[in-house]
This record gives C-alpha cells, sequence and structure tokens, in this order.
C-alpha cells in the first residue's frame, strides 16, 4: 500500500498455501515482492485483476453510502432534539455486531484465524486493537461534539483538513509518493469540501455561543487529525503486522477496534451521567420514541457500513485513498440535505460537488495508470521466462 500510486500497482490477487481463501493483492504495497515468474502471471491473470478493481468499487460504494447515511442520521438526531454526546459517540461504533456476518461469509476453512501469522503475536495485534479503539473512542467523541456546535457546511469545511494531515501521515508512516495526479486531487478535494463552508459560514452558527463555536471548531479540527492518523496506522498495521491479504483480515481489524472503541464510549456515557437522561431524551424526541429508536440503530449500522468501506480501501489501495473517498463523499451530502432537510442547493454547492467528482477522477486515473504498468511489467516477465 505504501507508496502505492508512485509506484507500478498490482492489480491481481493471489491464492496462497490453499485453493481455499482467495487473497488480494495490495496496489503497490511496499512489501517485497517475490521473484517467482508464475505466481507474476498469476498476479496479473484477468479474473483477479478484476476481482481487485470490484473490491474497490464495492468499498467506495460502502464508504461514501454509510458515511452520507450516518451524517444525515446524526444531524437528524440532533434536530429532533437528541443532545447526548456520549450516545452519539457510542452509536458510531456500537454496529459492529453485524460485521460478524460478513466475516462468516468470508471465512476460509482452511484459515483459523484470519488476523494472524506465524510471525504475528497474539499479544502485539491485542495491544494494537486497543489502541486504535481507544482512539478511534476519542476521535468518534470529538467529532460528535462538533456536529452538534457547528453548521454541517462548517463541519464539513473543517473536516475536508483530514485529507492534508493525512498526506503529511502518510507520506512519514506509510512511504507514500505523490505524483501530479495525486497532488491534483488532494487540493482539489480539499478546496471542494472547503467551499461549502464559505458557502454558509455567513449564516452563523445557529444561534449558539461564541465559545461553543470555538470548542466545536477545534474538537473537529482535532478529530480530523486523528482520524487521519487512524488511517495510516492502520495501513501500517496491515503491511507490517498483520501480513494476510483477505478481506477476512479488514473485517477482523473493524470489528476488533470497533469493540474496543464501544466499550470506551459505554464507560463514557455511564461516567458523564448522560445515561440518565436517554428516556427523558427519548420520549421528548421530535419524531417520537419508535422513530428515536430507529435513528440509533440506522446509524450504527450506516457507521459501520462506512468503516469496512474505509478499512477495505486501505487495505487494498491505501490510506490516503480511503481518505480521498471520505472527502469526496462532503460535497455529496448537501445534496441528500436538500432532499430531506429541504437545505437550499445554490451555485456555489454545485461546483463544490463538481470540482470533488474532478478530483476523485484524477486519482482513478492515477490507480488506472499504475495498474497498466503492473500488466506491462508481469506480461514482459512472463515473455522472458
Amino acid at each position: 500500500m505504501a507508496g502505492d500510486d508512485g509506484s507500478s500497482a498490482g492489480a491481481g490477487g493471489r491464492r496462497g498455501g490453499t485453493e481455499d481463501e482467495v487473497q488480494i493483492q495490495i496496489a503497490g504495497s511496499s512489501k517485497p515482492k517475490t521473484s517467482s515468474t508464475n505466481e507474476t502471471a498469476t498476479q496479473s491473470s484477468p479474473t483477479k485483476h478484476w476481482h481487485w478493481w470490484l473490491m474497490i468499487v464495492l468499498n467506495i460504494f460502502f464508504l461514501i453510502a454509510g458515511q452520507t447515511a450516518s451524517t444525515l442520521l446524526g444531524r437528524f438526531y440532533y434536530n429532533q432534539g437528541g443532545n447526548s454526546k456520549w450516545m452519539s459517540t457510542f452509536v458510531q461504533t456500537a454496529g459492529f455486531p453485524v460485521l460478524f456476518i460478513a466475516l462468516y461469509l468470508f471465512h476460509s476453512k482452511s484459515t483459523q484465524t484470519a488476523t494472524t501469522s506465524p510471525e504475528t503475536s497474539g499479544t502485539k495485534i491485542t495491544l494494537i486493537y486497543i489502541a486504535l479503539g481507544l482512539i478511534i473512542a476519542a476521535d468518534d467523541l470529538m467529532y460528535s461534539y462538533g456536529l452538534l456546535y457547528l453548521p454541517v457546511s462548517t463541519y464539513s469545511l473543517i473536516c475536508a483538513s483530514q485529507l492534508a494531515f493525512n498526506a503529511v501521515f502518510s507520506y512519514f508512516l506509510n512511504a507514500q509518493k505523490f505524483t501530479a495526479l495525486i497532488f491534483n486531487s488532494v487540493v482539489l478535494l480539499t478546496f471542494s469540501a472547503a467551499l461549502l463552508g464559505v458557502d454558509e459560514d455567513s449564516q452563523g452558527t445557529n444561534g449558539l455561543s461564541h465559545g461553543k463555536y470555538i470548542l466545536g471548531f477545534v474538537l473537529t479540527l482535532g478529530a480530523s487529525a486523528a482520524y487521519s492518523l487512524i488511517l495510516s496506522l492502520m495501513q501500517v498495521t496491515f503491511e507490517k503486522v498483520i501480513k494476510r491479504e483477505t478481506f477476512s483480515v479488514v473485517l477482523n481489524m473493524q470489528i476488533y477496534t470497533a469493540l474496543v472503541a464501544t466499550i470506551a464510549s459505554l464507560i463514557g456515557l455511564f461516567a458523564s451521567g448522560e445515561w440518565k437522561i436517554l428516556e427523558g431524551e427519548m420520549h421528548a424526541f421530535g419524531s417520537g420514541k419508535l422513530s428515536y429508536v430507529m435513528t440509533l440503530l440506522w446509524t450504527a449500522i450506516s457507521w459501520q457500513i462506512a468503516s469496512v468501506g474505509v478499512a477495505g480501501l486501505i487495505f487494498v489501495v491505501s490510506s490516503l485513498f480511503s481518505n480521498v473517498i471520505s472527502t469526496l463523499a462532503l460535497p455529496i451530502i448537501p445534496v441528500f440535505a436538500v432532499i430531506f432537510f429541504h437545505d437550499k442547493m445554490d451555485g456555489v454547492k454545485i461546483i463544490a460537488m463538481l470540482m470533488a467528482i474532478w478530483g476523485f477522477i484524477s486519482y482513478g486515473y492515477q490507480l488506472y495508470v499504475n495498474d497498466k504498468k503492473a500488466r506491462k511489467t508481469s506480461v514482459s516477465v512472463e515473455e522472458s521466462s
């Protein structure tokens, strides 16, 4: 994954050890490449090539759909009278049990555990999951405060900074190489989301005090930095620690870190005393008690769908590309806000959305170029053997 976009991308997959579990070649992985001609030919086979692209498309869909739905539901929760920051934090990871269904579907009979290898210590991976889970819990809490104290457009503007943070972390932690196309993509997507904040900042902060606005700004900025760090650390874990190339690895990463984050959020919910107001909050919810429960339920499920997309794109491509797609979703959210919340759609929002699409196409074309180079290289090796 590291350096994936400045070097040749391995677009195929490979089978390792048995015939039961399909493994995916990580694009441009920084791990040492095998010199085996047969394995190179296998990696570049048409079936594995399209399987790699299918994984990218599916994870993009999961990330955009999940992030859009969860953000809109989070706004709906606050609009209808919800006010618990810890509950909002809790639902961002509490839906992880639904991932056991997907884990069962991707389970390999030939593999006893999908997240460990002979080189991986159980203690080491456990400590990594705990550390990442705690960072995720803190990150979710900061995002919850930001969504409560800031207008959605300003919130999106600050969230766009995560791409810049991730570019820095990817360079130092993941040896990410930058090409003109990648730089163009990062700049366009950052400016695209920034336009949303410029467009609506003049409308004020919905009556909130200046102090709460500043708090929301600082916490959202901190959350964006933490989120970018999480993505880069996940990539390092996939490459340097887990060293397994199966989709079940992605699911296990999400399940166990979400479990830790959920426990931390639950402790925070009770320690803060917010659990005492939940019953009254449910009865006072604008659209009714059933709507309150369903809002929290589907918010939790939506966040897990998005998280699978995030981890999947880190696994298949890189943490930077995962963040590019996450940023791409920011200008898309206002479109659905127009439909469901009757927000106004003006020219600035349309321009922001077009810039986001342009930035996405720029990065996608870089992947295509890398993939094409990789296939030409593998064919040349096969012909010379």
